[in-house]
């Protein structure tokens, strides 16, 4: 009877130990889980800060485009956001720190600063397809380079982007 019972001690003592090392791995799951999950909420929110920076640049250059469908647009001399195609020292103006960006008129909430844009006046080229005159000079086409910056929640969430507009 005695072999029995220290038997039955020893058992309950390994039994003790597995369900220790049970807890450990489960306790290890889940904090694994939590890691994972705390990733997961931080890409979302990326996500979420680029996307409202890239729809806050769309609204910068939706406005620039609409100025430019103005009859009468100038002068390009760098007041207001209008700017020639390059600073003087050859450096793109949306590089140039010295640049002044024409703020959207509009008011976003959900940014931390309202989005910003700069139209710059290009050479103009000859149209292709303007005339079909042999001995007439093609017709010159003005064409427009508009850079807008947008911000996220955050300001240091920046998405800029750039098109071109003929005229």
């Amino acid at each position: 009877m005695n072999q029995t019972r220290s038997q039955s001690v020893r058992e309950a003592g390994s039994v003790l130990i597995i369900a220790l090392v049970f807890l450990l791995l489960l306790t290890l799951v889940g904090v694994t889980a939590m890691q994972s999950t705390t990733l997961e909420e931080r890409m979302a929110g990326n996500t979420r800060e680029s996307s409202v920076a890239f729809q806050a640049a769309e609204a910068a250059l939706r406005e620039a485009e609409a100025y430019l469908e103005q009859a009468v647009v100038g002068p390009f001399n760098g007041a207001g956001g209008l700017y020639q195609p390059a600073a003087p020292d050859g450096t793109p103006r949306w590089h140039d720190t010295g640049t002044s960006w024409k703020t959207w008129s509009g008011k976003l909430v959900d940014v931390g600063r309202q989005p910003e844009y700069i139209i710059e006046e290009m050479a103009p080229y000859p149209d292709p397809g303007g005339t079909v005159a042999a001995d007439e000079p093609l017709p010159e086409v003005q064409i427009y380079r508009i850079t807008a910056i947008g911000y996220g929640g955050n300001v240091n969430t920046r998405v800029m982007l750039q098109t071109t507009y003929r005229r």
